[in-house]
């Protein structure tokens, strides 16, 4: 049998500066900082609602690395998930406030907003749609535009941060 894992746990970034990176998911994201590593400049962060041990690493690997041009072979961007649409409308405002968003979206099932954190590591900040209303976008995830004002009209209060399945849980011994 293959592998059969049940989410991706955390991501880790090389950055040019870490202090500046770390600044920025913690101020931005509401990350705490868990653990610092000096002897590989790392630190370890956690978002303010996981259950996680950590959420996302960074590595700093200092400014005279290149940045990771658009479009090279490699990881696009990460997405973090909200719970209601209504964080959504907040995210865009601290988005924009910080100067990093650079883009939204609807692809369906789910509705995003796209940024950059200081080392131009692309996220994707995004809300899920119950399941059963997925409806066509089961199988399909178009790139439309997005109008939030209209999603909070229908969506406002619906909570759907994702948990596993009862059938996804399964006896490996």
């Amino acid at each position: 049998m293959g592998l059969s894992p049940v989410r991706l746990n955390h991501a880790v970034l090389f950055v040019a500066d870490l202090d500046r990176s770390i600044a920025f998911y913690t101020e931005l994201f509401g990350m705490q900082v868990i653990a610092r590593e000096p002897r590989a400049d790392a630190a370890f962060l956690r978002l303010p609602r996981s259950g996680n041990h950590h959420d996302l690493g960074l590595f700093g690997v200092g400014p005279s690395s290149e940045p990771k041009r658009r479009g090279a072979i490699g990881l696009y961007h990460l997405a973090w998930q909200l719970d209601t649409v209504d964080e959504l409308v907040d995210a865009r405002r601290s988005l924009a406030e910080a100067g990093a968003l650079t883009g939204e979206s609807s692809h369906g099932a789910t509705l995003s907003l796209y940024g950059a954190d200081p080392d131009g590591n692309e996220f994707e900040i995004m809300w899920m749609l119950p399941r059963d209303q997925w409806g066509a976008y089961e199988n399909q995830a178009p790139i439309e535009r997005l109008d939030l004002d209209a999603e909070v009209v229908r969506w406002s209060g619906v909570h759907t941060a994702w948990q596993l399945p009862d059938d996804a849980v399964t006896d490996r011994s």
